[in-house]
């Protein structure tokens, strides 16, 4: 049974925000060499997502200012995480599921991008984005 959810605008923006920052996390904590990978990886993996997930991360998220630091994506991304499972927890329970497996998929596929085992700074921001999703 599909479950018809019209969800507004801000949450959008905060799901694609939370799912694209993901993938961006993840790449700035690859080596130089495999960032780029990391974010194609990633991305497709969330262009790959189905359900209102998948219509919903089908666009990247636009007039999203990262910052220059890391630490300024993490504070925007993390939070975001948190509330697209709150948001999806309240109004569509099977959702939640599916947006969280979608973004630990795009968090694996953007690790795998690099050659040889997953280095210590991207299983690092791994743990943070898992347990960002798990906050709610």
């Amino acid at each position: 049974m599909t479950t018809t959810l019209t969800l507004t605008d801000q949450d959008q923006h905060t799901l694609r925000l939370a799912g694209w920052g993901a993938v961006s996390l993840m790449s700035a904590a690859g080596a130089a060499g495999s960032a780029h990978k990391a974010g194609t990886d990633g991305s497709i993996a969330l262009t790959s997502a189905t359900g209102l997930v998948g219509h919903v991360l089908a666009k990247a998220p636009k007039g999203v200012k990262y910052g220059r630091t890391v630490a300024t994506l993490a504070d925007q991304v993390l939070p975001a995480l948190t509330a697209s499972m709150s948001l999806l927890r309240r109004q569509a329970p099977e959702e939640a599921g599916n947006f969280r497996r979608t973004v630990l998929v795009a968090v694996e596929a953007a690790s795998r991008s690099q050659q040889g085992p997953t280095s210590p700074v991207m299983a690092d921001m791994a743990a943070k984005i898992t347990e960002a999703l798990d906050a709610a």
